[in-house]
Protein backbone atom coordinates (compact mmCIF):
# COMPACT_ATOMS: atom_id res chain seq x y z
CA UNK A 1 0.00 0.00 0.00
CA UNK A 2 1.28 3.48 -0.88
CA UNK A 3 0.34 6.81 0.69
CA UNK A 4 0.88 10.14 -1.07
CA UNK A 5 1.04 13.25 1.13
CA UNK A 6 0.66 16.76 -0.26
CA UNK A 7 2.63 19.44 1.63
CA UNK A 8 2.71 23.20 1.15
CA UNK A 9 5.33 25.81 2.03
CA UNK A 10 3.69 28.72 3.85
CA UNK A 11 4.63 31.61 6.13
CA UNK A 12 5.38 30.16 9.55
CA UNK A 13 2.35 30.31 11.84
CA UNK A 14 4.35 32.20 14.48
CA UNK A 15 5.15 35.07 12.12
CA UNK A 16 3.08 38.26 12.24
CA UNK A 17 1.79 38.86 8.72
CA UNK A 18 2.66 42.21 7.12
CA UNK A 19 0.94 43.66 4.07
CA UNK A 20 3.14 45.00 1.25
CA UNK A 21 3.35 48.78 0.92
CA UNK A 22 1.62 48.66 -2.48
CA UNK A 23 -1.22 46.45 -1.12
CA UNK A 24 -0.51 43.80 -3.74
CA UNK A 25 -0.20 40.99 -1.20
CA UNK A 26 1.59 39.97 1.98
CA UNK A 27 5.31 40.36 2.55
CA UNK A 28 7.31 37.15 2.09
CA UNK A 29 10.83 38.55 1.60
CA UNK A 30 13.13 37.48 4.46
CA UNK A 31 10.14 35.93 6.23
CA UNK A 32 10.43 32.54 7.94
CA UNK A 33 8.62 29.82 6.00
CA UNK A 34 7.64 26.33 7.11
CA UNK A 35 5.36 23.42 6.31
CA UNK A 36 1.65 24.11 6.54
CA UNK A 37 0.63 22.84 10.03
CA UNK A 38 -2.32 20.81 8.72
CA UNK A 39 -0.04 19.14 6.15
CA UNK A 40 2.42 18.34 8.94
CA UNK A 41 -0.36 16.38 10.64
CA UNK A 42 -1.01 14.52 7.38
CA UNK A 43 2.70 13.63 7.16
CA UNK A 44 2.69 12.34 10.73
CA UNK A 45 -0.37 10.18 10.04
CA UNK A 46 1.24 8.67 6.93
CA UNK A 47 4.33 7.78 8.96
CA UNK A 48 2.25 6.26 11.74
CA UNK A 49 0.35 4.12 9.24
CA UNK A 50 3.65 2.82 7.90
CA UNK A 51 5.00 2.17 11.39
CA UNK A 52 1.85 0.17 12.13
CA UNK A 53 2.66 -2.08 9.18
CA UNK A 54 -0.24 -1.16 6.93
CA UNK A 55 1.75 0.97 4.46
CA UNK A 56 4.75 0.00 2.34
CA UNK A 57 5.79 3.42 1.01
CA UNK A 58 5.11 7.08 1.75
CA UNK A 59 5.71 9.89 -0.76
CA UNK A 60 5.59 13.66 -0.13
CA UNK A 61 4.77 16.05 -2.98
CA UNK A 62 5.00 19.84 -2.97
CA UNK A 63 4.33 22.51 -5.60
CA UNK A 64 6.16 25.84 -5.67
CA UNK A 65 9.57 27.47 -6.07
CA UNK A 66 12.88 25.66 -5.63
CA UNK A 67 12.83 26.53 -1.93
CA UNK A 68 9.96 24.06 -1.50
CA UNK A 69 12.66 21.41 -1.33
CA UNK A 70 13.19 22.48 2.30
CA UNK A 71 9.59 21.58 3.06
CA UNK A 72 9.95 18.18 1.44
CA UNK A 73 13.22 17.59 3.33
CA UNK A 74 11.32 18.27 6.55
CA UNK A 75 8.83 15.56 5.63
CA UNK A 76 11.68 13.20 4.75
CA UNK A 77 13.36 13.94 8.08
CA UNK A 78 10.13 13.08 9.88
CA UNK A 79 10.14 9.67 8.17
CA UNK A 80 8.64 9.91 4.67
CA UNK A 81 10.45 7.68 2.16
CA UNK A 82 10.86 9.99 -0.84
CA UNK A 83 9.69 13.27 -2.31
CA UNK A 84 8.39 14.88 -5.50
CA UNK A 85 8.80 18.59 -6.21
CA UNK A 86 6.81 20.34 -8.93
CA UNK A 87 8.74 23.56 -9.52
CA UNK A 88 7.10 26.83 -10.44
CA UNK A 89 7.47 30.42 -9.29
CA UNK A 90 3.90 31.31 -10.27
CA UNK A 91 1.11 31.70 -7.77
CA UNK A 92 -0.89 28.47 -7.95
CA UNK A 93 -4.63 28.33 -7.31
CA UNK A 94 -6.37 25.28 -5.78
CA UNK A 95 -7.79 23.97 -9.08
CA UNK A 96 -4.36 23.98 -10.73
CA UNK A 97 -2.89 22.27 -7.65
CA UNK A 98 -5.59 19.60 -7.81
CA UNK A 99 -4.97 19.03 -11.52
CA UNK A 100 -1.21 18.61 -11.00
CA UNK A 101 -1.77 16.28 -8.06
CA UNK A 102 -4.13 14.24 -10.25
CA UNK A 103 -1.30 13.71 -12.75
CA UNK A 104 1.11 12.75 -9.96
CA UNK A 105 -1.46 10.29 -8.61
CA UNK A 106 -1.71 8.79 -12.09
CA UNK A 107 2.06 8.23 -12.15
CA UNK A 108 2.44 7.04 -8.54
CA UNK A 109 -0.82 5.04 -8.18
CA UNK A 110 -1.20 5.53 -4.40
CA UNK A 111 -3.98 3.86 -2.44
CA UNK A 112 -4.50 6.88 -0.20
CA UNK A 113 -3.86 10.61 -0.57
CA UNK A 114 -3.49 12.60 2.66
CA UNK A 115 -3.37 16.39 2.96
CA UNK A 116 -4.24 19.13 5.38
CA UNK A 117 -7.83 20.33 5.32
CA UNK A 118 -6.61 23.81 4.34
CA UNK A 119 -3.49 25.95 4.06
CA UNK A 120 -3.06 28.73 6.59
CA UNK A 121 -2.05 31.27 3.95
CA UNK A 122 -5.12 31.32 1.69
CA UNK A 123 -7.54 29.25 3.86
CA UNK A 124 -9.23 27.99 0.68
CA UNK A 125 -10.09 24.46 1.89
CA UNK A 126 -10.68 23.35 -1.71
CA UNK A 127 -7.78 21.26 -3.04
CA UNK A 128 -8.68 17.94 -1.42
CA UNK A 129 -12.28 18.09 -2.57
CA UNK A 130 -11.28 19.13 -6.10
CA UNK A 131 -8.71 16.33 -6.32
CA UNK A 132 -11.23 13.72 -5.22
CA UNK A 133 -13.72 15.00 -7.79
CA UNK A 134 -11.14 14.94 -10.61
CA UNK A 135 -10.07 11.41 -9.70
CA UNK A 136 -13.59 10.13 -9.03
CA UNK A 137 -12.38 8.82 -5.65
CA UNK A 138 -14.07 8.65 -2.28
CA UNK A 139 -13.21 11.55 0.03
CA UNK A 140 -13.21 12.26 3.75
CA UNK A 141 -12.76 15.85 4.94
CA UNK A 142 -11.87 17.40 8.32
CA UNK A 143 -10.81 13.98 9.63
CA UNK A 144 -9.90 13.70 13.32
CA UNK A 145 -9.46 9.89 13.43
CA UNK A 146 -8.33 7.43 10.76
CA UNK A 147 -8.06 3.63 10.66
CA UNK A 148 -7.18 1.29 7.79
CA UNK A 149 -9.43 -1.78 7.59
CA UNK A 150 -8.38 -3.95 4.66
CA UNK A 151 -9.22 -2.10 1.44
CA UNK A 152 -11.23 0.52 3.31
CA UNK A 153 -10.39 3.50 5.46
CA UNK A 154 -12.59 4.35 8.44
CA UNK A 155 -12.62 8.06 9.25
CA UNK A 156 -14.20 10.18 11.94
CA UNK A 157 -14.90 13.75 10.92
CA UNK A 158 -16.15 16.78 12.76
CA UNK A 159 -19.48 18.20 11.60
CA UNK A 160 -21.77 20.88 13.01
CA UNK A 161 -23.76 18.34 15.02
CA UNK A 162 -20.75 16.53 16.52
CA UNK A 163 -18.80 13.60 15.06
CA UNK A 164 -19.59 11.57 11.97
CA UNK A 165 -17.97 8.21 11.12
CA UNK A 166 -17.65 7.14 7.48
CA UNK A 167 -16.11 4.10 5.81
CA UNK A 168 -14.45 4.87 2.47
CA UNK A 169 -13.40 2.33 -0.11
CA UNK A 170 -9.83 2.97 -1.25
CA UNK A 171 -8.39 4.59 -3.23
CA UNK A 172 -9.48 7.69 -1.37
CA UNK A 173 -8.56 11.29 -0.62
CA UNK A 174 -8.53 12.34 3.05
CA UNK A 175 -8.01 15.84 4.43
CA UNK A 176 -7.00 16.00 8.08
CA UNK A 177 -7.88 18.22 11.03
CA UNK A 178 -5.84 19.37 14.01
CA UNK A 179 -7.13 16.70 16.40
CA UNK A 180 -5.87 13.73 14.40
CA UNK A 181 -2.40 13.62 15.99
CA UNK A 182 0.57 15.62 17.28
CA UNK A 183 3.42 15.69 14.73
CA UNK A 184 6.84 14.52 15.86
CA UNK A 185 10.01 16.59 15.79
CA UNK A 186 12.65 15.56 13.28
CA UNK A 187 15.74 14.23 15.08
CA UNK A 188 19.24 15.23 14.02
CA UNK A 189 20.12 11.73 12.71
CA UNK A 190 16.94 11.69 10.62
CA UNK A 191 17.67 15.20 9.31
CA UNK A 192 21.06 13.95 8.12
CA UNK A 193 19.49 10.84 6.56
CA UNK A 194 16.90 13.01 4.79
CA UNK A 195 19.68 14.71 2.81
CA UNK A 196 20.34 11.39 1.05
CA UNK A 197 16.72 10.58 0.25
CA UNK A 198 15.45 11.02 -3.29
CA UNK A 199 13.48 14.07 -4.45
CA UNK A 200 12.22 13.92 -8.02
CA UNK A 201 11.75 17.27 -9.77
CA UNK A 202 8.97 17.97 -12.24
CA UNK A 203 7.52 21.06 -13.92
CA UNK A 204 3.87 21.88 -14.68
CA UNK A 205 4.65 21.54 -18.39
CA UNK A 206 5.69 17.92 -17.80
CA UNK A 207 2.23 17.26 -16.40
CA UNK A 208 0.38 19.11 -19.13
CA UNK A 209 -1.46 21.37 -16.70
CA UNK A 210 -2.40 24.99 -17.39
CA UNK A 211 -1.52 26.95 -14.25
CA UNK A 212 -2.72 30.36 -15.48
CA UNK A 213 -4.48 32.33 -12.75
CA UNK A 214 -8.25 32.63 -12.97
CA UNK A 215 -8.53 35.05 -10.08
CA UNK A 216 -7.17 38.58 -9.74
CA UNK A 217 -6.25 40.10 -6.38
CA UNK A 218 -7.15 43.75 -6.57
CA UNK A 219 -5.94 44.81 -3.13
CA UNK A 220 -4.81 43.37 0.19
CA UNK A 221 -5.30 45.51 3.31
CA UNK A 222 -4.87 45.01 7.01
CA UNK A 223 -8.01 44.79 9.15
CA UNK A 224 -9.01 48.09 10.81
CA UNK A 225 -7.44 48.69 14.19
CA UNK A 226 -9.75 48.32 17.17
CA UNK A 227 -9.87 50.95 19.87
CA UNK A 228 -8.61 49.93 23.29
CA UNK A 229 -11.20 48.85 25.82
CA UNK A 230 -11.99 50.65 29.07
CA UNK A 231 -12.82 49.59 32.60
CA UNK A 232 -16.15 50.79 33.99
CA UNK A 233 -16.92 51.45 37.63
CA UNK A 234 -20.18 49.56 37.79
CA UNK A 235 -23.32 48.31 36.07
CA UNK A 236 -24.95 51.74 35.79
CA UNK A 237 -21.89 53.19 34.04
CA UNK A 238 -21.77 50.19 31.71
CA UNK A 239 -25.43 50.62 30.79
CA UNK A 240 -24.89 54.33 30.24
CA UNK A 241 -21.96 53.73 27.85
CA UNK A 242 -23.85 51.04 25.95
CA UNK A 243 -26.85 53.34 25.57
CA UNK A 244 -25.20 56.68 24.88
CA UNK A 245 -21.78 55.85 23.37
CA UNK A 246 -22.11 52.48 21.68
CA UNK A 247 -25.84 53.01 21.08
CA UNK A 248 -26.53 49.29 21.15
CA UNK A 249 -29.36 49.39 23.68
Amino acid sequence: MKVLVAVKRVIDYNVKIRVKSDNSGVETTNVKMSMNPFDEIAVEEAIRLKEAGGVDETVAVSIGPARCEETIRTALAMGVDRGIRIETDAGIEPLAVAKMLKEVVGKEAPDLVLMGKQAIDDDCNQTGQMLAALLGWAQGCFVSKLDIEGDRVKVTREVDGGLETDVLKMPAVVTVDLRLNVPRYATLPNIMKAKKKTIETMWPEDLGVDIASRLTIRSVTEPPRRDAGSIVGGVSELVDKLRNEAKVI
